[in-house]
């Protein structure tokens, strides 16, 4: 029997959480490529999510578990930050709209990683924040409000 790793029992999750999107993704109609139903992205992210998964999973099995590194505290500034984003997206996504919305979720969450600086942080928000307005305002035409006062 091979040893197993953390690498195996998260591709494990990644799997069932791959077949609880394809699950209840299937509750709604599918459709086709050429006309998209409700259920067609959630379908295709938990098959893709079930691949990605089983590659992670067969990458576990054999890797033995290295006790010589000391291990490391929490990174409770990343959870923190990424935690705080989310809060700080649904919030102002009610009640201020999407570009504020996109822009805190990446400028909370990129302050989450140590490396990075506050100007970093700030042009990674911004480009976001084009991209969003690019992609899901004008491109998807979204029904969220760029900009909502109140």
């Amino acid at each position: 029997m091979h040893p197993i790793n953390k690498d195996y029992y998260g591709g494990i999750l990644m799997i069932l959480l791959g077949l609880g999107a394809v699950w209840k993704g299937t509750d709604y109609r599918v459709g086709a490529l050429a006309r998209m139903g409700p259920g067609f992205f959630p379908a295709a992210i938990g098959v893709l999510l079930v691949l990605t998964g089983i590659l992670i999973a067969m990458g576990g099995i054999g890797k033995t578990k290295d006790h010589s590194q000391k291990r490391l505290p929490p990174e409770w500034r990343g959870w923190l930050c990424i935690l705080g984003s989310i809060v700080a997206f649904i919030v102002l996504g009610e009640y201020a709209g999407l570009l504020p919305a996109t822009f805190a979720i990446v400028f909370i969450s990129a302050l989450g990683d140590r490396k990075n600086t506050v100007k970093a942080a700030f042009l990674l928000s911004m480009a976001m924040s084009v991209v969003a307005v690019v992609v899901f305002w004008w491109a998807l035409q979204l029904q969220f409000p760029l900009i909502r006062w109140g």
